[in-house]
């Protein structure tokens, strides 16, 4: 049997903040021993069988780092990212120590979305395939509360839910968590992002006492530590870190294209790279409709996902999407949060993310069940600059991309046409009276227009190509000059990023420069350009009379004229960049 890891999804890693606590394990998503598999833990047979049956024969590094911890009932701070299988790894344990008959709900999780909420409630019903006695109830807004009420009355072992329904179901007491032994947050960090701590605290502020926490996150902002540390009782902390196969099962592009030429451009990409499922993130509910009616208009089979589309719908959308009954779909970020569908192999941001964790979640659509998958972002020349923010997110480059000319447009078209037809000519019609008919309907055309076969065969390829025309032949003087003003723009950008560097004077620290500290760093979301503008300001300097600087996560190297005045020098500790104070000392 092929070895397989137990993963939910695959995403691309996001820049991960160290757990401060000196308990935590740190593991490499590399370091897998695949000799033991889930045989270790000790679950039950059923649980075994069920597991086995799925083809999984090797537990992911979370899941050997979590499992036995959550199985001898210990609070758990997990750091590990969407990919990784970090809901087996609450899952499983949950299911093993899950009392039968109970009546009541025993495990409550906590999911930022409805989506991603069902999709748990999903793995839970595929884990506990062999207790067919178990139950599991995801509730969330946006479906039916009464409904709810009833299957809660009848009794369900595990309840997964968004904060804001959970909430409502508590304080109508149709919940009820006086049986609860174990509460999960996943994605507490999204949930942060979301606004949702304060409803995740009144929570935790209902429940039992004697009752064990788990909390999952992809980062560990200082509001989340603080949560852990709250409510949390002496928990084991595990880190995942992803390793750079991993980061490069995504590969990730951007096109630099103005917001006027947008759609043009991405009916051309479509054309240019051929993936069997796309998704298009846009900013908001209107451009989601405005860029999918522009697509249907091109004849392409196209599906909406926002905030205004019905719950029993958006579920209906993405069964079609997983079937292949659509190719497209145009979504905004929290409509697609958790998304999971294995098909798609492209995701394109339309718009430019608001921030890093949102772009690491919309790329983490693709790329899914350890298969490769592309992300291509559109930035406008004004976006560029935010561009290092996101490739640091991701630890590694994003490459630029032309926008596709009418040459590699056709070479594509020619390339899919000619993969159909060797598909179909190697392909047998499953009922052979059907392919009798065709064959008999062939020698009549024959007979009857006394031709060829070959030019037979070229009026079959005429007829599956329509009436549009095979080869694009569109105007690319848009391309051209979009080409011009990027290399204009890139030729800006090096001087701008060599004079930063010092590259033009190697020179200059030795003879001209001292080399300063300053306490502000990436984790302040400090840019060059802003410590230019502060210290030339402040110091009445030209900004090319500030040599080369290095940015690092909590502080940066400044280098400055010698013999600069004392009283400028004291000035400048003073001076505020992102709201903190440069705190500038000479290094030696």
């Amino acid at each position: 049997m092929t070895t397989n890891n137990l993963h939910e999804d695959s995403s691309c890693p996001v820049e991960q903040d160290v757990l401060e606590e000196s308990t935590e394990k740190i593991f490499d998503e590399g370091d897998q021993n695949t000799e033991n598999g889930f045989s270790v833990f000790n679950f039950s047979e059923e649980l075994i069988q069920t597991i086995s049956k799925k083809g999984y024969s090797s537990p992911t590094p979370i899941q050997k780092a979590a499992i036995p911890e959550l199985l001898l009932g210990r609070d758990l701070v997990g750091q590990a990212q969407t990919g990784t299988g970090k809901t087996a790894a609450f899952a499983l344990p949950i299911l093993e120590r899950l009392k039968k008959n109970v009546g009541h709900p025993q495990v409550l999780v906590l999911a930022p979305t409805r989506e991603l909420a069902m999709q748990v409630a999903e793995s839970f019903r595929t884990y506990s395939a062999g207790q067919p006695h178990f139950k599991v109830l995801a509730i969330y807004g946006g479906s039916d509360f009464r409904n709810q009420i009833n299957t809660l009355r009848r009794g369900v072992d595990v309840v997964v839910g968004t904060p804001g329904r959970v909430m409502d179901h508590m304080r109508q007491k149709t919940l009820n968590t006086s049986h609860l032994s174990c509460l999960v947050l996943d994605e507490a960090d999204e949930m942060l992002r979301m606004g949702f701590i304060d409803d995740v605290e009144w929570i935790l502020e209902q429940l039992p006492e004697e009752r064990q926490l788990v909390l999952f996150s992809a980062t560990m902002p200082s509001e989340i530590r603080r949560l852990s540390k709250k409510y949390l009782n002496s928990p084991a902390e595990i880190t995942i870190k992803a390793t750079e196969l991993k980061e490069r099962l995504i590969r990730q592009r951007y096109i630099t294209v103005q917001n006027v030429y947008k759609v043009n451009a991405l009916q051309r990409v479509l054309e240019a790279v051929s993936e069997e499922g796309v998704i298009i993130f846009a900013r908001t509910k209107a451009i989601t409709i405005v860029v999918a009616e522009k697509l249907e208009s091109y004849g392409y089979n196209v599906a909406v996902l926002n905030g205004d589309i019905p719950q029993n719908q958006r579920e209906r959308t993405v069964e079609r999407l997983r079937q292949g009954s659509i190719n497209i779909l145009v979504a905004t970020d929290v409509a697609a949060r958790g998304l999971d569908v294995d098909r798609i192999g492209l995701v394109i941001n339309y718009d430019m993310p608001f921030d890093r964790e949102a772009y690491v979640h919309r790329i983490g659509r693709t790329g899914r069940a350890g298969r490769n998958g592309e992300a291509i972002l559109f930035v406008n020349p004004r976006e560029r600059s935010f561009l290092s923010n996101l490739e640091r997110a991701v630890g590694q480059p994003i490459e630029k991309m032309d926008i596709p000319d009418n040459e590699l447009i056709n070479s594509n078209r020619i390339k899919k046409l000619k993969a159909k037809l060797i598909k179909a000519a190697s392909t047998e019609r499953h009922n052979p009276e059907e392919a009798h008919i065709l064959e008999e309907l062939i020698k009549s055309v024959e007979k009857e227009l006394d031709i060829d076969p070959k030019d037979l065969t070229l009026a079959a390829l005429n007829l599956a190509v329509g009436f549009n025309a095979l080869l694009e032949n569109g105007n690319e003087d848009w391309i051209r000059q979009s080409a011009q003003r990027n290399t204009r723009n890139d030729r800006r950008d090096n001087k701008f990023k060599q004079r930063r560097r010092g590259d033009f004077d190697n020179n200059r620290l030795e003879d001209e420069m001292d080399r300063f500290r300053v306490e502000v760093g990436h984790r302040d979301r400090v840019k060059p350009g802003n410590l230019v503008g502060a210290i030339a300001n402040e110091a009445g300097l030209k900004g090319r009379s500030i040599g080369r600087i290095r940015i690092f996560e909590n502080y940066s190297l400044v280098d400055l004229p010698k013999q600069m005045p004392d009283k400028v020098f004291q000035a400048l500790k003073k001076v505020k960049v992102m709201n903190r104070e440069l705190q500038i000392n000479r290094t030696d």
